[in-house]
């Protein structure tokens, strides 16, 4: 699954690539989440990793935070629900994509969706 990840996630970073998105300083302030975390989990598998860091708990708790997360970063909320549902319906069909109604769980899945491949790409360094 994590390799069909990488193809998948060219498609999604091309997608961010073409919006005034700034996937970079996303990649960027996500790698330094993880650096920060994963000794917290030494001994944790990395599709384990990536279940502990972004889905046992919430990157950006509260809809304010959330909504300047996605201002600092330049992503319209439409530009982020597409990215996600675009993710989902690959991943898991049109039966398997949610409504995003909040900027924190909108937030929170884009995060799920980047930080799964730069810990993929960390994987592979």
């Amino acid at each position: 699954m994590v390799n069909l990840l990488l193809c998948y996630g060219i498609f999604y970073y091309s997608n961010f690539n073409n919006t005034d998105m700034n996937l970079e300083t996303i990649k960027q302030e996500l790698q330094e989440y993880i650096n920060d975390e994963k000794s917290n989990y030494n001994d944790v598998d990395i599709n384990d990793l990536h279940y502990h860091l972004f889905n046992e708990d919430y990157y950006i708790i509260g809809y304010y935070k959330a909504e300047q997360w996605l201002k600092k970063h330049n992503i319209n909320i439409f530009q982020g629900i597409s990215f996600v549902q675009d993710y989902e319906r690959e991943m898991f069909g049109n039966d398997g994509m949610r409504n995003y109604d909040n900027a924190e769980s909108l937030v929170n899945m884009i995060v799920y969706i980047i930080g799964e491949e730069l810990l993929y790409e960390n994987e592979k360094v």
